[in-house]
């Protein structure tokens, strides 16, 4: 009976001694709750200014370490053994580091590309073998509506490691029209008749001023090609590009240059009856 009643004894002065620090720890787990909800509006104020998704980003990433900091603390109030929790929890993390490799591939590269910003919502752009407007840009995926009105969500690891091409970054883009014209064409004259064409051309800018170049002798013409600059604000490229075929086109008829296309000759001989089909 001693033996029982000096065990519950020691039970209740265990629960008197653990009361306390089970107490705060739950006082130390909440306090952190609260800390981490403020740490989270604290950031997303604080980057107000900066992309949306990035900004809720930096929000969790501050609110989950305060909650983590937090739960820690509030552990090593009842005496567990911290030490061996976060060995266990890295453990853990590694394993599901591995398991979700590709999760967590396109979450790095989502918040890099947030925190780069090599493109925004709105612009147009090539990557990885697709292009079009970018329509949204989060922690797993970019999502592009391409030329043709279809929706292409490109996963950020993709997107990350290849090459992009902005095609929005600057206002100005050069346009390259590939141009034949035949050998006995005097070509000099040729570039002063066409450059002065494309510079009639609405939508093609002044300067640089458009210019007519020779660039190989071809099996059936002598290939030429007009460069010339257009303000993707004000003009629309495939516009422009078209007006500008449009505009070559009819200078050559009205000046009589000869812009040739590719001949093939074919022959026929007729078989005599010894020789075999």
């Amino acid at each position: 009976m001693d033996a029982v009643f000096e065990q519950v004894s020691g039970l209740a002065l265990q629960a008197v001694d653990f009361l306390p620090r089970l107490v705060l720890a739950l006082f130390v787990f909440l306090l952190s709750l609260l800390v981490a909800k403020l740490a989270g509006r604290a950031v997303e104020r604080a980057t107000r200014n900066a992309d949306r998704e990035l900004a809720r980003l930096l929000a969790r990433l501050a609110s989950a370490a305060t909650l983590v900091v937090g739960t820690v603390v509030a552990l090593d109030q009842v005496n567990v053994n911290v030490t061996g929790l976060v060995a266990g929890l890295g453990l853990v993390g590694l394993t599901l580091g591995f398991a979700l490799q590709d999760i967590a591939k396109n979450f790095m590269a989502g918040a890099l590309l947030l925190i780069q910003q090599p493109f925004e919502i709105g612009d147009v752009i090539e990557v990885a073998g697709h292009g079009g407007e970018v329509t949204d840009v989060d922690i797993r995926a970019t999502t592009i509506k391409t030329w043709d009105g279809q929706e292409v969500i490109v996963p950020n690891a993709d997107v990350y490691t290849s090459a992009i091409t902005n095609y929005s970054k600057y206002p100005k883009r050069r346009v390259v029209l590939g141009i034949g014209v035949g050998y006995e064409e005097d070509l000099a004259r040729v570039q002063e008749i066409l450059s002065g064409a494309v510079r009639g051309v609405e939508g093609v800018l002044e300067d640089p001023a458009p210019a007519i170049h020779c660039k190989s002798l071809g099996s059936a013409a002598v290939d030429m090609a007009a460069y010339f600059w257009i303000d993707q604000t004000e003009s629309s490229l495939f516009q422009v590009t078209s007006e500008a075929v449009k505009a070559v086109k009819e200078a050559a008829e009205r000046e009589s240059i000869n812009l040739p296309y590719p001949v093939q000759t074919v022959r026929l001989r007729q078989l005599t009856d010894e020789e075999p089909l």
